[in-house]
């Protein structure tokens, strides 16, 4: 096995307050100091109350100075209340009045029939009526900062899913009219749940996979062989199924914030399995799962030990033949980055970039800024210190938290007051199979990424040295999702202002996975796709959108239409690890390291 060299970020040649902080402070006061940050971020589950208590203040004074906006407020107010009285009023005589506030689109607390009756309804609308009421009162008003004018929003809105009647069994219909008629059995079942989830909470228990959701049988089973392997990473070959391949290789560079078989789930809906199908050799990185040992690794060694190790296992496997790289999510990013540096230094390997749900610039990166400033990564990094790495379920609380409605209190109200078990799905199962993010590389990240945008700004060296995307001169196939909350689509797009080459780019419906996993057959999905050539002027993604067209069903054959498209033709399929080259062969897919937990 190839030994892990930890490498260095450039960050040096910039600001010292874009450094993330020293790993080991120095002087026992520091070591005190961040100790005590340590705990209080471990006692808040890493939420800094600083960055709250800064929203707010900020809210709080410009809505002071403006009288006009409070007058508004409390007209608003009035109204709302008398929109009320006149539901409540229709109600009590017994009509079907149209409710006068509506729940968001994708808010499922209040689909069942007995919300419409009274007093429920009453008690929903109240409840609506507040969130209205709230949303108007955090809107963007001038002089505060909008991303605190956001976080306030988002904010209020957590606090208002706390207290929803829908939580509380005694104010539920659907509750009320299950516990009658199953004489109090749900609830009795949902307490055995919630025990069964506290003690599993306690323990930091991780949950194996349902009957029928085993790794390696049920998921992640396209039949390979791991062809290499160092500290970081396992890479898979995978078996192919046709007589004659394209010359060209595939390599998937998957996010490591979670386990790369997303892109090798069932069966049925497996990127992977589809590609081979088509004629193409794939291969995948299979990112470790770090430990406590491996907190020092940054940016630079998932690039050098990572992506650029892959590529040479993959060039010894397949030689002679440039690769298509292709880069889900964070993968894709640093896909990006490394692609720049290859380009920048004369390293002609790669014949075409696509990037999935990747995004390049930050400063539109959807509802994970309300996550992060200066306050919220300084707890993050101290969190970290204490641990070496961000564990899997500070990890995921920040997710569930985007969707608290959903994937929070109404799994809440059916799994304990409803007595209802999860139905497993290959999505939830390896959602559920969450992974660690080392201290050094996450801060790096999280500060040079996310908070300071570098890429896109052209201050994010390597080697000491800028990147710039602009050298990136490949074909580019580049996918963003309509609903997407982790990338939207629109940030995924402006890597058409940062890159001058021949870009294809792919907007599909779906979120950041589903949209993803599109396979041909799946029901109600659709596309648009549009074409850039080389050097052509900018299009707004609203213009963009506009104009484009949408096209019934999967964009997966679009992709490998466009990859056979830029490959020099079909040959026999190389060997398996290629043994004839002296490549080791290691155990058959999915690996060792994808079992880590």
């Amino acid at each position: 096995m190839n030994e892990l060299q930890p490498g260095k970020l450039e960050v040096d040649r910039y600001p010292a307050n874009t450094k993330p902080e020293p790993e080991t402070p120095g002087h026992p006061y520091d070591k005190l100091d961040r100790a005590m940050r340590a705990a209080l971020a471990r006692a808040t589950a890493g939420v800094s109350p600083h960055s709250i208590m800064a929203t707010w203040m900020d809210w709080a004074v410009h809505l002071g100075r403006s009288p006009g906006r409070q007058t508004e407020l409390a007209e608003r107010a009035a109204h709302n209340m008398s929109k009320l009285w006149a539901h409540a009023s229709a109600l009590a005589m017994g009509a079907s009045p149209e409710p006068p506030f509506s729940p968001r689109a994708q808010d499922h607390r209040f689909t069942d029939a007995g919300w419409q009756k009274a007093p429920f309804a009453l008690w929903q609308q109240a409840f609506l009526s507040a969130q209205d009421w709230w949303q108007a009162a955090t809107d963007d008003m001038p002089g505060i900062a909008p991303r605190d004018a956001e976080r306030a929003q988002f904010q209020v809105r957590q606090a208002l899913d706390f207290i929803s009647p829908s939580n509380f069994p005694w104010l539920n219909p659907e509750i009320i009219d299950r516990s009658l008629q199953t004489g109090g059995r749900n609830l009795v079942e949902g307490g055995a749940h919630f025990l069964e989830d506290l003690a599993r909470t306690a323990t930091q228990q991780h949950e194996p996979p349902p009957e029928g959701y085993e790794i390696g049988k049920d998921l992640a089973a396209t039949p390979g062989k791991v062809v290499f392997r160092n500290a970081l990473f396992e890479l898979i070959q995978y078996t192919p199924t046709t007589k004659k391949v394209q010359a060209e290789p595939i390599l998937f560079v998957p996010a490591w914030i979670m386990k790369y078989y997303v892109l090798d789930l069932s069966p049925e809906n497996s990127m992977v399995r589809y590609l081979v199908s088509q004629g193409f050799t794939v291969f995948m990185i299979s990112w470790v799962n770090p430990g406590t040992d491996q907190a020092d690794l940054g940016l630079e060694d998932y690039r050098q030990q990572g992506i650029m190790a892959a590529i040479d296992a993959v060039e010894q496997i397949v030689p002679g033949q440039k690769i298509h790289a292709n880069g889900y999510c964070l993968g894709g990013t640093l896909l990006a980055i490394a692609a720049a540096v290859m380009q920048r230094d004369g390293d002609d390997r790669l014949a075409s970039v696509t990037l999935m749900a990747a995004q390049v610039d930050f400063a539109e990166a959807g509802e994970l800024l309300l996550f992060i400033d200066d306050s919220q990564v300084s707890f993050v990094e101290d969190l970290m210190w204490l641990q070496g790495y961000l564990d899997r379920p500070q990890m995921t609380r920040t997710f569930t938290t985007i969707r608290a409605e959903d994937l929070i209190y109404a799994r809440a109200m059916r799994r304990y007051f409803l007595g209802e078990e999860d139905l497993p799905s290959d999505l939830t199962v390896w959602n559920n199979d969450t992974t660690r993010m080392p201290a050094r590389m996450h801060s790096e990240y999280l500060r040079g990424l996310f908070l300071d945008n570098r890429l896109s700004a052209g201050r994010f060296a390597v080697d000491g040295r800028v990147v710039a995307l602009k050298d990136i001169r490949l074909p580019l196939f580049v996918v963003g999702t309509e609903s997407d909350h982790i990338a939207p689509w629109r940030s995924v797009y402006k890597i058409r202002l940062f890159t001058d080459g021949d870009l294809t780019f792919v907007l599909t419906n779906g979120g950041h996975n589903g949209g993803i996993l599109s396979e041909p057959g799946h029901k109600r999905r659709h596309y648009r796709l549009g074409h850039r050539p080389a050097d052509a002027l900018y299009t707004s993604p609203d213009d963009w959108f506009e104009t484009s067209q949408v096209t019934q069903g999967s964009w997966w054959p679009a992709m490998a239409d466009w990859l056979k498209a830029r490959s020099t033709g079909s040959a026999a399929p190389p060997p398996m690890g290629g043994k004839r080259r002296g490549v080791k062969q290691l155990p058959s897919a999915p690996g060792s390291y994808v079992h880590l937990s």
